[in-house]
């Protein structure tokens, strides 16, 4: 029997299963072809499985210092098989999750590797059979995988985020290459439960797309955390003597050599777009520095043809990710869809202290509007983060001068991960700072500190001088 559908995604990512879901809901037929479990990287190997892990070490270095909140709780220790299969236990309950939703949405799920053979057709390849599916518009979602240094191989010695994620026990010392938000989350996981942790990154600042003023303050608190950080370093190379590796660092500034021993390797230096074996260079799809080119409505060079989420370039985010999804099923069915604004998209660090940004850093908004007003508070001086005592870190706004226009926003501290939403609305509904200055946050919340970045920035801040 031939499988015909208006509609078939291959990749069931954030981007893949949320395209066909919208997909569904506008009336078309609709495929989505897995070869591995329901919700890709991000539900299995990423954004879910790694903040459960962190959540697990933030509760493990909160009972450490019960004793200051008056709770006493003796011999504090924990289970490392058992915070492993909590984590693999909740990426697993998501993946049935969107399972159900398919097919509450009546989206067909086909189990294989798929590959468009042109531009109505796309075979389906398992161990056992092949498939031809016939479709009128196809969506590829097929994301990307952990990018590998020139001479350095993932191994049993230098994992993957996948690998760090499962190891059979606690490595006694871990060196971390790349201080994006993958390695530093590592990073912060492993040191809170006793690992050794030095960082290794190229750029002179950690986490090299924040803002200067956070990745400093950042460091500085990692620092006090205990892990250890190399910049504007790269590693030369790499031994094994006795199980221990031996890594050569060069100084990329003064060409010094520094020597460090690690049991093992986390490289989190970025990502490649899965974009072989799926039939791009065959139909003439373009491509561009290892992602797929697509219009703004996320078309290919081939009409009926669309890409999305992180084979479709950067940011690499599951949130953007799924906007594309929902872009691109819209414009296949002759809806006028609104282009994704890149600078309005937030981005976030799970550690501790939590890290969240949208829009352009103070650097680039001076080098591009010239005279612009920053504003900052500290959460020290916020009541609600006295309380909990988590009072560490700050929130800094962005605006242009002569319009009000919010340019960026910048936080470091608790929480802050699910605070930068309040200025994605802002940005995206094009607000000036009298919106902010006239909205009447709770008390007491963490959130007042977003009202009070903003009226620093226009010099009338009333709980900090």
């Amino acid at each position: 029997m031939e499988l015909k559908y208006d509609v078939t995604i291959i990749g069931s990512g954030p981007g893949g299963y949320v395209a066909a879901i919208r997909s569904a809901q506008l009336g078309h037929k609709t495929a989505i072809i897995e070869k591995d479990k329901l919700g890709g990287i991000c539900l299995n190997w990423g954004c879910i499985p790694t903040k459960a892990l962190l959540k697990s070490s933030e509760v493990y270095t909160t009972m450490k210092k019960s004793d200051y909140y008056g709770i006493t709780a003796k011999n504090v220790s924990f289970d490392f098989d058992k915070i492993i299969d909590r984590s693999r236990g909740v990426a697993a309950s998501l993946s049935d999750g969107i399972g159900y939703l398919l097919k509450k949405n009546n989206i067909d799920l086909i189990i294989g590797s798929g590959q468009i053979l042109d531009k109505n057709n796309i075979k389906v390849e398992t161990e056992k059979k092949q498939t031809i599916i016939s479709s009128k518009n196809i969506i590829i979602s097929t994301g990307a995988r952990p990018k590998e240094l020139p001479g350095i191989k993932f191994n049993e010695d230098i994992w993957s985020y996948k690998q760090a994620m499962v190891p059979d026990k606690i490595p006694n010392s871990i060196l971390v290459i790349g201080s994006g938000a993958i390695g530093i989350e590592f990073a912060n996981f492993y040191n809170a439960i006793g690992t050794t942790v030095d960082v290794v990154e190229l750029a002179d600042k950690i986490l090299p797309s924040e803002d200067a003023e956070v990745s400093e303050y950042a460091k500085a608190e990692f620092e006090k955390q205990g892990i250890n950080f190399h910049l504007t370093s790269h590693v030369d190379t790499i031994t094994k003597n006795k199980g221990k590796l031996n890594i050569e660092l060069v100084n990329n500034e003064n060409s010094k050599r520094a020597n460090l021993k690690a049991d093992k390797i986390i490289m989190a230096v970025g990502i490649t777009g899965n974009i072989e074996n799926i039939g791009l260079e065959e139909n003439g799809i373009n491509t561009i520095d290892g992602h797929i080119e697509t219009t703004e409505s996320m078309q290919t060079n081939i009409r009926n043809i669309y890409a999305i989420g992180d084979v479709a370039g950067a940011p690499w985010l599951a949130h953007k990710a799924s906007h594309e999804g929902v872009i691109a099923v819209e414009h296949l069915s002759g809806m006028d869809t609104h282009p994704i604004e890149k600078s309005n998209i937030p981005g976030c660090v799970y550690s501790s202290p939590q890290i969240a940004s949208i829009g352009l850093s103070e650097y680039d908004a001076r080098n591009k509007y010239g005279d612009v007003k920053v504003g900052k508070f500290p959460l020290i001086a916020n009541g609600k983060a006295k309380a909990i005592s988590n009072d560490t870190g700050f929130v800094k706004v962005i605006y242009e001068s002569a319009t009000g226009e919010l340019l960026g926003a910048h936080m470091i501290g608790d929480s802050v991960t699910e605070l930068i939403h309040g200025y994605a609305i802002a940005k995206n509904m094009e607000g000036t700072e009298e919106d902010i200055i006239n909205t009447i946050f709770p008390h007491p919340t963490i959130s007042e500190s977003l009202h009070e970045a903003v009226l620093s920035a226009y010099d009338i801040p009333i709980h900090y001088k």
